[in-house]
C-alpha cells in the first residue's frame, strides 16, 4: 500500500517564512526563504506576470522538511528593476543573475522548481551547472513547440517585427491578460483571489516596466529557439523530474506536459484541474505530488556557506 505525505507541518506563511535581500552583479534581489537550512534545496522560479509571491501557499506545506528559496527576477517583484539600458533584461541574463544568487547563498545543489518563465531561467540555469541540479519539478513550464497554444502564433508575428504589432504587447500587459493568466478556462473562477492579477498589473503599470516587459516577450522567442538543446539536456542528465500540468491553461497546453515523456521516460506526469498559475487552486496537491516525489529521492542538503 502507498501512502502519500500530506502535508500538515504549519499553520501559516507567517510562521515559516522570511523575507531578505542579496546583493547580486550590484543589484538588490529579493528573495523569500522557509525551512531548515540545513535540509535539501528547493529554488522555486515564478512565471510571468508573478513574483515569489505566487510560492506563499505552498512554501509552508513544505518547510518542515525542505529549504525553499524563491526569488524575484530582476525587473519584478521587489527586486531592483534598472532600465533595460542597465541591465541587460534576456532570460540568459535573468538565469546569469539567479545563479549569482544561489552563488551568493552558498547553494550548490538543489531541486529545481519551474513554472511558466521558471522553465526559460531554469533550464538555462541548469545547462550552466548540471552538477547542481538534484531534480526537476515542473508547472505549466514549456519546453516543447507542442505545448505552445493559439496565442502564441500572434506572439510569433511581434518577434518578426515588434515595432508593426504593439498590440501584443498591449494585450501581454493589459490587467485583462493578467487576469485570463489565472483564470485560463477553468470551470471554477470562483476559487481563484483577484487580488492575484490585480498586484500583478499593479507591477505591470509602475514607470519602466513596459519597456522591460516588451524587452523579456521579444527575447522570448530564444526559449523557443532552445527546446531542442533543454530537450537533450534532459536525455543526457536524465533528472528524476515531477510534471505538474494545470489542465485549463491556454498559453501551454497540455500536449507539452505530455511531451516530457518523450526525454524523460521515468518522468512522474499529473494533469491537474488547475489553470496556468495552478498552485491558485491546487496547492494541497501540489505539495502532497511534491512532498510524494522528493521523498523517493536521496536528496543531501545544500547548506549556505559559512
Amino acid at each position: 500500500m502507498t501512502t502519500v505525505d500530506t502535508p500538515h507541518p504549519v499553520p501559516s506563511v507567517s510562521a515559516t517564512t522570511t523575507y531578505r535581500r542579496a546583493e547580486v552583479e550590484g543589484l538588490n534581489i529579493f528573495y523569500r526563504e522557509a525551512g531548515p537550512k540545513d535540509a535539501p534545496t528547493i529554488v522555486l522560479l515564478h512565471g510571468y506576470p508573478s513574483t515569489s509571491r505566487m510560492y506563499d501557499p505552498l512554501l509552508p506545506l513544505l518547510a518542515d522538511r525542505y529549504h525553499l528559496i524563491a526569488p524575484d527576477y530582476p525587473g519584478f517583484g521587489h527586486s531592483d528593476a534598472p532600465s533595460p539600458a542597465q541591465y541587460r533584461y534576456t532570460f540568459d541574463h535573468l538565469a546569469e543573475t539567479m545563479l549569482g544568487l544561489l552563488g551568493v547563498l552558498g547553494l550548490d545543489q538543489h531541486v529545481l522548481f519551474m513554472q511558466d518563465y521558471g522553465g526559460p531561467v531554469g533550464f538555462r540555469m541548469a545547462l550552466a551547472r548540471p552538477e547542481a541540479v538534484q531534480a526537476i519539478i515542473v508547472q505549466n513550464a514549456n519546453a516543447y513547440a507542442e505545448g505552445l497554444g493559439t496565442k502564441w502564433a500572434g506572439i510569433a508575428e511581434y518577434w518578426r517585427d515588434p515595432e508593426s504589432h504593439p498590440g501584443q504587447l498591449d494585450a501581454f500587459t493589459s490587467p485583462e491578460g493578467a487576469r485570463q493568466r489565472h483564470l485560463g478556462t477553468s470551470p471554477n473562477p470562483e476559487r481563484y483571489n483577484p487580488d492575484s492579477w490585480m498586484d500583478e498589473f499593479a507591477m505591470l503599470s509602475r514607470p519602466g516596466q513596459r519597456e522591460i516587459q516588451a524587452a523579456l516577450l521579444y527575447d522570448y522567442r530564444t526559449n523557443v529557439a532552445s527546446y531542442p538543446a533543454w530537450q537533450a539536456w534532459m536525455r543526457r542528465h536524465r533528472p528524476p523530474a515531477l510534471v505538474m500540468w494545470g489542465r485549463h491553461d491556454p498559453s501551454f497546453i497540455v500536449p507539452g506536459a505530455e511531451a516530457y515523456k518523450r526525454d524523460l521516460p521515468d518522468a512522474e506526469l499529473h494533469i491537474l484541474d488547475a489553470g496556468h498559475f495552478a498552485l491558485d487552486e491546487q496547492a494541497d496537491r501540489i505539495a502532497s505530488l511534491t512532498r510524494a516525489f522528493l521523498r523517493r529521492l536521496d536528496l543531501s542538503p545544500s547548506a549556505p556557506a559559512g
